[in-house]
Formats: structure tokens, sequence, C-alpha cells
């Protein structure tokens, strides 16, 4: 497949008849919201236009993320692009509410930005229709593509009561291509795919070369259903993004503990022996299910673009999960051929 431009696209899968296409390989935009430290303008934009160049097309986004900034930074770089190229896909259920008595202090978040909003759950229709909008005007683009209900873990029965019919309405009346759920768990995701008429969910951390409870419960749904995975916290926030494993290695946005990191390790070392790095066994791994349409690897830099999109291609030798699995580090259930 090959953009207007000429330019090479990765490979695409369509979410169910939609006619949204997502490239293999998706740009994560919290790091433009300044997750962990600052970002700038120009990284941001050096990166997406070294995305774009490489043949992404996916880029997702939320307001929680920089509490607006990523979004803004975004839609900035992307109003300039070929808008029928491309997917975006943001998140609903957090409101930016104006905070001006602490403008002055930090967001006290993970976002290094100035805390003159505040977030405020809201996953009723009005809350929804609200940030659909307020993201609209951030973005300054004149559609989403894909719109997520962002971790409604504790909003669970509102979530369902509201929210979702909200989001099947702006999709079936055209103001929205698909629509999901975004989560850091896979039970109830899965119960979106049963219960519901959603699209694609997007699961990080939950199906990865670590670790794989979503083989439980939300991708066999997702087959059964017809919805596509997208996954994201590949990497398990960070523990397997490294060819070899630091101590100070995290895992779950907290440090990893000596049992896990000695597992991951061990797989590490696996890989090696087949040629491979354990960032790029950890791309292919997730891409072998076939309810995954995508995946989402959080970007901050042009070099960082780069490096992901050079993992992604790479070619990983399909005897890698036979020895993983001879050295128990991948169950029988988890190795690919279980997947078919």
């Amino acid at each position: 497949m090959s953009a207007v431009d000429g330019s090479p696209v990765l490979p695409t899968r369509e979410i169910r008849s939609t006619g949204v296409r997502l490239t293999s390989l998706g740009y994560g935009a919290a790091q433009a919201g300044n997750l962990y430290r600052a970002t700038t303008d120009e990284e941001t934009a050096d990166a997406l236009a070294v995305a774009w160049a490489a043949g992404v097309r996916y880029v997702d986004t939320a307001p929680h993320y920089g509490l607006g900034l990523s979004e803004r930074r975004v839609g900035a770089v992307l109003r300039g692009l070929p808008r029928d190229e491309l997917v975006v896909s943001t998140k609903v259920g957090r409101l930016l509410v104006p905070s001006p008595e602490t403008a002055d202090r930090r967001d006290d978040d993970i976002f290094d930005v100035p805390a003159a909003t505040r977030r405020a759950w809201d996953f009723s229709r009005d809350g929804v229709l609200r940030s659909l909008e307020a993201s609209l005007e951030r973005t300054g683009l004149d559609r989403v593509d894909v719109v997520y209900l962002h971790d409604p873990d504790d909003h669970e029965e509102q979530a369902f009561a509201e929210a979702v019919p909200a989001l099947l309405e702006l999709r079936d009346q055209g103001v929205v291509g698909a629509v999901g759920a975004g989560m850091n768990q896979s039970a109830m995701l899965a119960r979106f795919v049963r219960e519901t008429d959603v699209d694609v969910v997007m699961c990080a951390g939950r199906f990865t070369l670590l670790e794989q409870p979503a083989l439980a419960d939300l991708l066999p749904a997702a087959v059964e259903r017809g919805a596509a995975v997208v996954v994201a916290g590949v990497y398990n926030s960070g523990l397997l993004a490294r060819e070899t494993v630091p101590d100070d290695a995290t895992y779950d946005y907290g440090q990893a503990p000596a049992a896990v990191l000695d597992r991951t390790r061990r797989v590490a070392a696996v890989c090696g022996e087949h040629g491979v790095t354990l960032p790029q066994a950890a791309l292919a791994y997730v891409r072998t299910h076939p309810a995954v349409a995508s995946t989402v690897v959080g970007l901050r830099t042009a070099d960082q673009v780069r490096q992901a999109v050079d993992r992604h291609t790479a070619v990983v030798p399909t005897d890698l999960w036979d020895d993983l699995v001879a050295q128990g580090l991948l169950t029988p259930d988890a190795h690919p051929a279980a997947f078919a």
C-alpha cells in the first residue's frame, strides 16, 4: 500500500467494516504531553514527521496526556498532513476543568505540565459529547477516527449504561469511524466486546511477551465477535524495551521485582540465541495473534521513531517461540501456534 504522495505505508488492517484502517505500528502520543519529563514542540513535530515518512499512519492521543498538551501538539502537526491518509484516535472519560487555584503548581499526575486544569471523571452521555468536542477544539482537526473510553475501571456501570451508547450513536451518525475502550486490564475489555457493539479495544500491558492474561478472556472474545485489539504497553512500561535488562528496569510503572528481572533476562538470552533483541521479539510476539490489528508504542523523539520502526519490521524466527516454551518462559497455550 502507498500513500497518495508515494511514500510507503506500513501494512494496514481494517477495523471491522468501518472503513478505518490501522497501520500495524501506531504512534503513541503520551510523551507529546510531557510524560515524566518535558518534551518540546520541535521534538514532537520531528518525531511525527519521521513517523509519517516511515509509513506510520495511526496516531493515538488523549486529553489526559499532559492536560491537553498532547492533543494540541499532535493536532498542530497533523493538520499539515493529508487527512484522509491518517487515522487519529483520542479518548473520553476525563474532562479537563479550569483550575486557576492550582495554575502555579505542576500536574500531580505523571506529566510535567502546569496544573491550570484538572481532570474530572465523567462517563455520562453529556460528558462523552463534551469531551469529544473539546478534543476537536484542541487538535483543530475536523474529526477523529477512533474514540476510546479511557480507563473506566471504577466507572463500569455508567460506562456501559451511558458512555458506550453515546459512542455508538456518534459512530452510527458518522461523526466518528470506530469506537471502543482502552484499559490496563483485559477482563472489562472482554465484557465490552462480548456485551456491546464496540469495534476496537486498546489493551495496555496485558498481552505481552512477558505476560498474557488477555488470552483467557479478551482475545478469544475479540476473535469471536470480530472486534479488533490494539496492543499498548508492549514493553510492560519499560522492562522489555532494552536489549539488556538493567537492575532498575520498570514494570507496571514501578520497580521490577527480582524474580521478574530474572525471568526477563532469561527471555532476552533466548532471543539473543536466535539473533534478535528482546524489544524486537516483544513487538513481533503480539502481532502473532489474529485479533491484534495494531501495536501502539509511546514515542518522544525522531530517533525513537526510527528505532521503533526498525524493531517492528525486524524478522523474528518462529522457532524462538518453540524455545521459549521449551524453557518454561512461555506456556504452550501462549505459543503463537495455539492462536491459529
